[in-house]
């Protein structure tokens, strides 16, 4: 009983002393010497696994991983082909800046053509002169197309529209002369055009004729004030022909086949013209062309 109540006491007081006292026994553990084990020197001997291993701050001399090479080489590929292809544009534009030109002042030429007076020769002549600065412009063309092979059609809608509007000149010239329409393989010879490297696209050439037919209505109505009464039949027989011939083709819904519908209208515009001078009877009498009776 007396060994009971001191244990008590002695626990007691020690409470009082160290509110949180550590065992004897824990003491004596944490004091005592460790022995290391086999497994023990094995596990400290062991790197730390991935899954335990915290990266350090990434600092300069830090090698980027594979991909981010990778995707900075692609990019760089990139920036290196715009480049180049804008400064491909830059001379491709330069020389169809230079067509333009050439074609406004054809076309400030044939413009003469349509003053109600007999049409001087040297008109046509005049506008002749600028077929061979073309055909030079567009050699330069070809020129810098054999820098990028096989990229005609990435780089074909930066001189679509003026080729179009120069086929319109060329076509319109040519039918003044000789009454016919400038063929496909004409036009191309006349700009010096290969067919198999760098020619004149089928679209471009139609779409140039077409132009070239909004051109007669006007011309008519002035030749018949100057007092050729002949010329509203000559122009419709080409009209209806050309038209006729467009019919063949099936078109879509696009710039060619809107062009191809205001030919209607011009053609209906000179019939107009062909009517009234033959009901004033301003022409010899007759039975009119074939052409003329399909139209009715």
């Amino acid at each position: 009983m007396m060994n009971t109540a001191y244990r008590s006491l002695h626990l007691t007081a020690s409470r009082l002393i160290n509110p949180n006292p550590i065992s004897s026994s824990l003491l004596h553990l944490l004091a005592a010497p460790r022995r290391s084990s086999p497994l023990r020197r094995r596990f400290l001997a062991t790197p730390f696994s991935s899954s335990l291993y915290i990266p350090m701050a990434a600092g300069d001399d830090q090698v980027p991983p594979p991909e981010s090479h990778l995707l900075e080489k692609q990019f760089e590929s990139f920036r290196v082909q715009l480049e180049e292809s804008a400064a491909l544009r830059e001379q491709i534009r330069a020389v169809v800046m230079e067509i333009e030109s050439a074609t406004r002042l054809i076309q400030a030429n044939l413009l003469l053509v349509h003053q109600s007076r007999p049409i001087p020769a040297e008109i046509i002549e005049k506008a002749k002169e600028k077929i061979d600065d073309l055909k030079k412009f567009y050699g330069r063309l070809a020129e810098i197309l054999q820098k990028c092979p096989g990229q005609y059609y990435r780089y074909h809608g930066d001189w679509r529209s003026e080729t179009q509007a120069v086929v319109s000149q060329l076509a319109f010239m040519h039918w003044l002369e000789t009454g016919t329409l400038l063929v496909h393989t004409e036009a191309e010879a006349k700009l010096g055009l290969n067919s198999l490297e760098f020619g004149l696209e089928t679209e471009d050439y139609l779409t140039g004729i077409c132009f070239m037919s909004n051109d007669l209505p006007r011309y008519v109505v002035n030749r018949v004030t100057a007092g050729d009464y002949d010329c509203p039949r000559k122009v419709m027989n080409f009209l209806t022909d050309l038209h006729a011939a467009f019919r063949m083709l099936n078109l879509r819904n696009d710039f060619l086949r809107k062009k191809f519908d205001s030919m209607k209208y011009d053609l209906r515009r000179v019939e107009e013209v062909y009517y009234d001078v033959k009901i004033r009877g301003l022409i010899s009498g007759g039975d009119p062309p074939p052409n003329v009776q399909a139209q009715s």
